[in-house]
């Protein structure tokens, strides 16, 4: 609804434009070249104001600003009043593409630049400068709004997503501790009294056929106990490739470039394999609940020491995740930290320039065997 509201704006506005163009008593050359400009705008504008997952890469929306502030400001000199309410539409694009210590101071001065050349007679209007300036204001607001709206539900709807997914991989763990706990234990106490029960038939008249019945459930509780232990154990979930699918779709979904640097093939302890795995679905909930980001790179590191998770994001200038405090309960990142370290893991995080770090470095059983 946001991204069709946003293209009523667009189309609507730039057709009044049009018209007003259309009608002017300037060349023909002139008027044909002001609506091929006109045309092209909106895919100018719908490219900057897209949501996930239509929304472009941050660089091409650079590129499109600019290309944009040229469209907007050549016809302008040209155009004069005509052109006017395109500022506003800049002056939003501005808001939605730069991070905010920057994007307010640069939105107004679009907003201001209207009034100035008016003032300085490089465009000519018949409206005040409060009338003109207003009018911007009141477009980049709109625009800034309904873009940011759907923005913002993409994000939620990525959460809800991973919240889902978390949920999911919570139960399965909570699933396969109950079926190692009470079915395994059953099978065990079942195998042992069969074997008993065959002890006991060496001594007594059982016949041959009572024998074989009993080997048989016998040998059958002892396969579906080992069945039952492979099912229950940690890495029972998603392997550490599946996760990381996961976690990229739902970052691309709200509207975050993600990208990734593995090795080409992942053989990890099991134990190391659920921690990562841990690690990174919380890292990926950070991002989309904590911070502004639109970079998210992930790289895994492995070697026979161990294994080296970092997820690194540009959104700890917004209101990005600060590094753990002790003491503060209820603090995912402490969860983290606990995890890491019972593996005799290092776990770190770091907000430097803007640029939040989570690493977490895991080594192998051997490895840790192996310290003096």
């Amino acid at each position: 609804m946001a991204f069709g509201a946003m293209a009523v704006l667009v189309v609507g506005s730039l057709s009044l434009v049009a018209l007003d163009v259309a009608s002017s008593p300037l060349g023909r050359r002139t008027v044909v070249a002001g609506l091929t400009v006109l045309v092209l705008m909106p895919a100018v504008m719908l490219g900057q104001y897209a949501p996930p997952p239509y929304r472009l890469p941050y660089r091409w929306r650079w590129g499109l600003l600019l290309v944009q502030a040229v469209l907007t400001y050549l016809p302008l000199l040209l155009f004069h009043y005509r052109w006017l309410s395109l500022l506003g539409f800049l002056a939003g694009a501005v808001l939605l593409t730069l991070p905010p210590s920057t994007s307010v101071p640069l939105a107004l001065a679009v907003g201001v630049s209207g009034p100035v050349l008016a003032t300085a007679g490089l465009i000519t209007t018949d409206r005040s400068m409060l009338s003109v300036l207003l009018g911007t204001a009141i477009t980049a607001s709109t625009v800034f709004a309904v873009a940011h709206l759907a923005l913002l539900t993409a994000r939620l709807s990525a959460h809800r997503e991973h919240t889902t997914h978390l949920a999911e991989q919570r139960e399965r763990a909570r699933m396969r501790q109950d079926l190692h706990d009470l079915v395994g234990s059953s099978l065990t106490a079942i195998a042992l009294q069969g074997e008993a029960a065959l002890r006991d038939s060496g001594t007594s008249a059982a016949s041959d056929r009572e024998r074989a019945a009993l080997t048989e459930i016998v040998a059958l509780a002892r396969r579906l106990h080992d069945d039952v232990r492979t099912i229950s154990r940690p890495d029972g979930g998603l392997s550490l490739a599946e996760e990381l699918v996961h976690v990229q779709r739902v970052l691309t979904a709200s509207g975050v470039e993600v990208r990734t640097a593995l090795p080409p093939r992942t053989e990890l302890d099991p134990a190391i394999t659920g921690c990562l795995r841990f690690v990174l679905r919380e890292a990926a909930g950070n991002v989309l609940q904590h911070s502004r980001a639109t970079h998210c790179e992930i790289t895994l590191h492995t070697d026979g020491t161990g294994a080296r998770l970092t997820v690194r994001n540009d959104g700890a200038g917004e209101a990005g995740p600060a590094a753990p405090e002790a003491g503060r309960p209820g603090t995912g990142l402490l969860g983290l930290r606990s995890r890491v370290l019972a593996l005799d893991g290092v776990f770190t995080v770091a907000a430097e320039d803007g640029i939040f770090t989570l690493t977490a470095a895991v080594p192998r059983a051997e490895a840790v065997a192996a310290r003096p």
